[in-house]
């Protein structure tokens, strides 16, 4: 049987082993880093200058310093929010509003996380205007940055406020399966935004025009054609306003699926090597990753929900967290909290499913388009992002979503060189 003291500990072992990991693998990242940060590696000799390397090994180091720094803040701040008394004192301070139970609960939540927000802001700003900006990434003003707050939120409440409302009313009438009719409407609400996101959220931060008719454009439309892939238009985004980091993505379902560009990414590769890389993200599409990764978050929403469903009745899930008055609005904000907790250990295995996602793509990028060319835009990618090519292999395996450097761009040139003539003339053709 779980008591209170019994939770009490089990999340502030929980807590500490996370954080623990944390900093152990970041020094283990670090350590990688600086063994071969004076020499490139001899994969990428000819094609990596020494700068950019040592840029790139420095810009890393300076991410996990200020990554051990979060982690450390977060830890600080779970705990002043859950033992040290914060959301009891927060909950005590709305209740004195004597709104309805509902708006009381909105409030709760809402003002947790513009505080927490605020709270974050500075670790942020440092990240942007000192980070970026002393590795030449940032592009962002201050008037930019502030614009952008503003409008996070702006979208936090106008789309917040609605959202928790129709779930703590569905938590009060429902009875005791609230939380299928929650996860329904939480899962609605996510395959909504996905649709809406690209058409009226993503506009309100970034100006999208349409790709300018010319060679990459015909080369581009000639594989969606030869892929079967239908969209809602091909988009340059610019990314340049805000950092030089380059990139390209995929937004939306079904009709209203775009196609994004960064400016930044367009200026840094060819157009063969421009198509090679939305080759790899069709693959994606191809083999059902999308509807997969949708399928899988779907799932473990239902597990999560049913899981708070249980919680919510437990007195030790409140008083074993500093929380001396149960309600709705309080078992979701503990839940929220709580959750990253235990799920950190699972990162790794979503990791693994996802760099194998990627070998995926890479090979019908390589069958579709030219292998040679994704590799050469993979490496110009790494050297303009600054990316290590030299990471720690437990680092990796735990935090990395995409496949390391050196292993990514062997796999793709053993598959391209498999394909042959017929790899590079398809590629050619393009």
């Amino acid at each position: 049987m779980i008591t209170a003291s019994l939770w009490t500990w089990i999340v502030i072992s929980m807590a500490l082993i996370a954080t623990w990991t944390a900093l152990y693998l970041s020094r283990r990242q670090k350590l990688a880093v600086l063994a071969h940060r004076h020499a490139v590696p001899a994969r990428f000799e000819g094609y990596v200058s020494m700068r950019a390397h040592t840029k790139a090994a420095d810009y890393t180091i300076a991410k996990l310093a200020h990554g051990n720094i979060s982690s450390l803040f977060s830890l600080i701040l779970f705990f002043a929010w859950t033992l040290g008394g914060g959301l009891d004192a927060l909950d005590q301070l709305v209740r004195m509003l004597e709104w309805p139970e509902i708006w009381t609960g909105v409030m709760l939540l809402l003002g947790f996380f513009l505080i927490g927000h605020l709270l974050e802001l500075p670790l942020d700003a440092y990240a942007t205007f000192a980070i970026e900006a002393q590795f030449g990434f940032n592009k962002m003003t201050r008037g930019l940055y502030i614009s952008d707050q503003l409008k996070q939120l702006a979208l936090m409440i106008v789309i917040g406020a609605p959202l928790i409302w129709v779930i703590l009313s569905l938590m009060q009438s429902t009875g005791s399966l609230w939380w299928l009719y929650a996860w329904g409407v939480w899962t609605a609400f996510t395959l909504l935004m996905m649709w809406v996101f690209p058409t009226w959220i993503a506009p309100l931060f970034n100006t999208f025009e349409p790709l300018a008719d010319g060679d990459l454009k015909s080369r581009i439309e000639a594989l969606l054609a030869r892929c079967g892939f239908k969209n809602n238009g091909l988009f340059v985004m610019d990314g340049s306003r805000r950092s030089s980091h380059g990139n390209a993505y995929f937004t939306g379902l079904g009709n209203a699926k775009r196609i994004v560009f960064f400016d930044t990414l367009l200026k840094q590769l060819e157009a063969v090597e421009v198509v090679a890389v939305l080759a790899h993200e069709l693959g994606h599409f191809h083999h059902g990753h999308v509807k997969k990764r949708i399928l899988t978050m779907t799932m473990a929403s239902l597990f999560g929900f049913a899981l708070l469903g249980w919680l919510a009745g437990q007195n030790w899930f409140y008083t074993g967290l500093g929380v001396s008055q149960s309600s709705h609005a309080m078992a979701l904000l503990l839940f929220m909290l709580v959750l990253p907790v235990f799920t950190f250990m699972l990162t790794p295995l979503m990791n693994y499913f996802s760099r194998q996602h990627e070998f995926e793509a890479d090979a019908y990028a390589i069958a579709n388009s030219d292998g040679n060319a994704l590799s050469s835009a993979l490496v110009k990618m790494y050297e303009d992002n600054a990316s290590t090519l030299t990471p720690d292999a437990v680092y990796s395996a735990w935090h990395d979503s995409h496949p390391p450097a050196p292993v990514r761009i062997t796999r793709i040139e053993s598959l391209a060189n498999g394909l042959g003539s017929a790899s590079a003339g398809q590629g050619r053709d393009i």
